[in-house]
């Protein structure tokens, strides 16, 4: 009999984990069912990969599999070890072989018979496969993401045709933004990803959150940030002054002598949740222009009563 390379007919890697060799089974899945494949030979291709899951999926047989694989190549003549089945508790208590399983010789010779055509991964005509879960990036303001949110949005979802193309449609959905969700999370839409075959499960939709440029805020994490302009005399003298954050403006008390730069916390007035995110206000002096002789003549006015020089410590004299 001639060795099958399990792996290359799946198309994954030795070390491919269990997620991928799945993922890979339901792409080719869908590609060579008999049902809606254009392939050449299509249904011994998808009896033929119904095979190599049915292996790689398990991790009995895949450790088994693996054990003698390393030596081999696809189509090789093959012959396996003597008491192979007996070694790994293969063969025993099951019925039937090639015949009744629809598997080949090289299986039944490692595996035994009796593994139901109805099992996922066999090759059989009523062939059932849960959808491919989807994931698409969506653009929300971050007022939805503090208060929470309903919103209807159009998205552009790949869906199966009539053939079995992949094409795609644009779906209206409505969706709940939770409250406090952060950039990078995702929304799960139960059912609305890529359709099952033959009457399997929908598979779900991922909305992965962005948040839209806002005009005062940045967001990290749970945390927001915002950069507030203030007066050389609000740094200079400290005070209270008006800040915006996510649930209205509060104030906010500046140090007397800051300097641009100086960052403020408000705790908890990020994001929320079980341990609500913070809001960083950095300060930003903010010089007024000298549009008349009275406002320069202040100006020379400071110079003279509070000289310094901010460029000292950069080897500067003046």
């Amino acid at each position: 009999m001639e060795y099958k390379d399990y792996y290359k007919i799946m198309g994954v890697d030795r070390k491919a984990t269990p997620e991928e060799i799945k993922r890979a089974y339901r792409k080719l899945a869908r590609k060579y069912h008999p049902d809606v494949s254009k392939e050449k030979d299509a249904e011994a291709k998808f009896k033929e990969l119904g095979e190599a899951y049915e292996v790689l999926k398990d991790s009995k047989k895949r450790e088994a599999y693996d054990r003698i694989g390393q030596n081999w190549q696809e189509g090789q003549t093959f012959t396996p070890p003597p008491d192979w089945q007996r070694e790994f508790g293969f063969g025993t208590g099951f019925a039937g072989g090639g015949q009744a399983t629809g598997f080949s010789d090289f299986f039944e010779a490692l595996f035994g018979g009796g593994f139901s055509p109805h099992r996922e991964g066999a090759f059989y005509r009523g062939f059932q496969s849960q959808g491919e879960d989807q994931q698409v990036r969506i653009l929300i303001d971050l007022e939805d993401a503090y208060h929470g949110a309903s919103r209807t949005v159009a998205l552009n979802t790949p869906e199966l045709d009539a053939q079995g193309r992949i094409v795609s449609n644009r779906k209206t959905l409505n969706i709940k933004i939770p409250r406090g969700i952060q950039a990078g999370q995702r929304i799960r839409l139960t059912g609305q990803g890529m359709p099952g075959m033959q009457g399997g499960k929908n598979g779900d939709l991922y909305l992965e959150v962005e948040f839209n440029k806002h005009r005062y805020f940045q967001a990290k994490g749970k945390d927001v940030s915002i950069e507030l302009p203030v007066t050389p005399w609000e740094a200079a003298l400290g005070g209270s002054v008006p800040v915006p954050t996510l649930g209205g403006k509060v104030e906010v008390k500046i140090p007397r002598g800051s300097q641009s730069g100086t960052q403020l916390r408000l705790k908890g007035r990020g994001l929320p949740g079980e341990t609500p995110g913070d809001q960083l206000v950095t300060l930003k002096i903010v010089t007024p222009p000298a549009p008349n002789e009275a406002a320069a003549a202040l100006y020379k006015q400071m110079a003279e009563l509070m000289p310094m020089n901010p460029r000292q410590n950069m080897g500067i004299d003046r």
